[in-house]
């Protein structure tokens, strides 16, 4: 008896077979691009294949492409080197180019490491005065800013003490005016 399988098994199953079709597709066109003596590209066989460009790129097809592309150009060159025979001294001139190419690209890596270390030289000289400034402005608005905050709190106790002194005159005027108003309604009432 055969197992039921899931949705989601019958969904992968059924991509795992397009994307075998898909990729057999690619490498059969490689090769008839190959056979046609067609130049092989990954836009080309894409288009050739109508899949996507990513296929193309995809660990399995790449290699496949660029092995392709690499039989093309060995065969390209093969054939010019025979085609043409390149003069006496080529190889020489080849090999002193080359030398000089290195030379060349040396002497760049050095001047670039010189040039980075001045401006890192440069950029800590900069760095250094700045922040010694910086320092001392900021150093200068603490100090300002302790003063205020000084003179802040010596006017907040001299409100407070204001307000005390405020709060208790008032106390003694309520009392007084209550002792005042009971005296005469006192006065104000009839003997009994």
């Amino acid at each position: 008896m055969s197992e039921s399988r899931t949705p989601a098994q019958v969904l992968r199953d059924a991509r795992q077979k397009d994307s075998r079709a898909k990729r057999a597709r690619v490498l059969s066109i490689v090769d008839q691009l190959v056979a046609d003596e067609e130049p092989v590209t990954f836009t080309g066989v894409a288009r050739a294949a109508n899949v996507s460009h990513w296929l193309v790129y995809a660990d399995g097809v790449r290699e496949h492409i660029e092995a392709a592309r690499l039989r093309q150009s060995r065969t390209a060159r093969g054939e010019a080197r025979g085609q043409a025979k390149a003069p006496a001294g080529w190889k020489v001139e080849q090999e002193i180019v080359r030398e000089e190419n290195q030379r060349l690209r040396a002497e760049v890596d050095r001047l670039k490491a010189a040039v980075r270390r001045s401006l890192g030289q440069q950029l800590d000289q900069l760095g250094a005065a700045d922040l010694g400034t910086r320092v001392d402005e900021l150093t200068a608005e603490k100090e300002k800013l302790q003063d205020q905050l000084a003179q802040a709190l010596a006017r907040i106790e001299e409100l407070t003490g204001k307000l005390t002194e405020a709060e208790d005159d008032l106390a003694s005027a309520r009392t007084s005016l209550r002792r005042m108003i009971r005296t005469e309604s006192q006065a104000l009432l009839p003997n009994q």
